[in-house]
């Protein structure tokens, strides 16, 4: 089993077509796999054997697109890194990976420089600019006059595809392992699951470098007559204009852009009506950005939820039927999840503990971590951290991350019960809650708030509004005011900064 020759089946199926928009240009499937199968071989003359590591470090672009396809046809491994990675983490995964070429923009050249000095293994950069410094090589000159490669290696199912670094939201980031079986399965289950009609035409705006990127790349194997409108970085006016101009029709994102969208004064002169699926991921979506959402565009975002190390999109609510707001909905046809005791016995509706998760979707592992790996593979569960519940519809509830819960005279306090009213005052725009140490209590609550713009607030105001809805135990202790969350690069708000603070 091969991604890159399922892929190319797929076009010889269906013949060239239009398949992508870019910056204006528009790409059909042929020019976009002639391109792959060309760096392809330009990678191969380079000494890029099988196993092989490779690193795609750019913004969403097509080249992107074509290293994938490319990496993956001569059985090389790809490694995604968000161009938005510090130098110190881009160093770590250069040196942790051991790969032997990046791919890259000039953009970008200290980060690689920093990522060289650590890494003895990699031999070749590859700018994707017409020009580029001497010691680099330059992606257009190196396809201009190369032959395609027409094979596919025959890698076998279990054969590493992907490493894919987590985030890092605590410590170090782990290379979650991916092989071409994994990565097929999620897409097919996501496929499946969703039952979306054919023909769609998706904003892409989150990273593709990314292991969100990989599995919508993937998506491409099952669904048919898909275009997508791709854009490199996140801009509320350039979403609503593409959806506009091309009468787009679904756009995945993240809690923070959902608010952004919310605090962008002008979108009533964008003809938003093409659009029939807004999803949304990687973090919890407020309630009350949920309700918001829907009076002010008309229309209902579509929460689900998954695990990078789970081929990152695991639970949706169903299209059709009953939505429930703040649930990560149902998994996924062909996923199992349950919701575990400390002991990993199953717990009956409404009983919160950790959610696990297993199926053909999974990861092999972290990557040289054999310990972490042992941790949260056991028994054929992945143990997600995620304490939640299950409904009595098998619908699934995330109330906390495990290492966020905050323990106060002995009382286990969601983080999120705290949010969600704070995120019902007509003054805040964003809010997050953590524990902080308390002599009295052990652990108190700490909250952090950002205010809609033009708006100003005292602690006391804040704190009133809350005690509207919540019992005095829940009370903020502390109130912080700031411009902005810390986030990681997909939309999570790193609480560790925030303990930090």
């Amino acid at each position: 089993m091969n991604l890159a020759g399922i892929a190319e089946q797929k076009i010889k199926e269906e013949g060239e077509r239009l398949t992508l928009i870019y910056e204006g240009r528009e790409i059909t499937n042929v020019e976009m796999n002639r391109a792959s199968r060309r760096l392809a071989r330009s990678l191969k003359d380079l000494g890029v054997k099988r196993g092989d590591r490779i690193i795609l470090q750019m913004p969403n672009c097509p080249e992107v697109l074509q290293g994938f396809g490319a990496i993956w046809r001569i059985g090389a491994v790809v490694v995604p890194i968000n161009y938005l990675v510090g130098e110190e983490e881009t160093a770590y995964i250069y040196q942790d990976s051991g790969a032997k070429v990046v791919i890259s923009s000039s953009v970008f050249l200290p980060k690689i420089q920093a990522g060289k000095a650590k890494a003895p293994n990699l031999e070749t950069v590859i700018l994707v600019d017409p020009e580029v410094p001497q010691g680099f090589l330059s992606y257009p000159h190196l396809l201009e006059k190369k032959s395609e490669e027409t094979g596919v290696a025959n890698t076998d199912a279990e054969e590493l595809a992907a490493l894919i670094y987590t985030a890092g939201t605590t410590g170090r980031p782990k290379g979650v392992m991916h092989t071409h079986l994994s990565l097929y399965e999620n897409a097919r289950m996501q496929y499946e699951s969703l039952a979306l009609p054919e023909g769609l035409l998706a904003v892409f705006v989150l990273p593709l470098c990314h292991s969100y990127g990989i599995a919508s790349i993937n998506q491409g194997l099952f669904r048919r007559r898909g275009k997508a409108v791709l854009l490199n970085s996140f801009n509320v006016e350039a979403i609503f204009s593409a959806i506009e101009k091309y009468r787009a029709d679904t756009l995945a994102g993240v809690p923070t852009m959902y608010v952004f969208m919310l605090l962008f004064p002008e979108a009533k002169k964008y003809d938003l009506s093409s659009m029939k699926y807004w999803f949304c991921g990687s973090a919890p979506l407020a309630l009350e950005t949920f309700k918001r959402f829907k009076e002010t565009f008309g229309f209902e975002i579509i929460e689900g939820w998954g695990l990078t190390e789970a081929g990152a999109n695991n639970t949706t609510n169903p299209l059709e039927g009953m939505k429930k707001v703040g649930s990560i909905g149902v998994p996924h046809i062909g996923t199992e999840m349950r919701v575990v005791d400390n002991a990993g016995n199953p717990l009956p509706a409404r009983q919160e503990g950790e959610i696990v998760i297993r199926g053909p979707m999974l990861m092999k592992g972290y990557w040289n971590r054999p310990e972490e790996t042992a941790e949260v593979l056991r028994g054929g569960w992945l143990h997600t951290g995620d304490v939640g519940y299950v409904d009595e519809d098998g619908y699934f509830w995330i109330t906390e991350r495990k290492k966020d819960l905050i323990i106060k005279a002995g009382e286990n306090i969601s983080p999120r019960t705290v949010e969600e009213v704070l995120f019902g005052c007509p003054k805040v725009s964003e809010a997050a809650v953590i524990g902080m140490k308390d002599d009295l209590y052990g652990e108190n609550i700490k909250a952090f708030v950002v205010l809609r713009p033009g708006e100003e607030a005292t602690v006391e105001e804040i704190i009133d509004h809350c005690r509207k809805k919540l019992t005095n135990f829940l009370l903020p202790k502390e109130v912080v005011f700031l411009k902005a969350l810390p986030k990681n690069l997909v939309g999570k708000v790193l609480k560790k900064e925030l303990r930090a603070l």
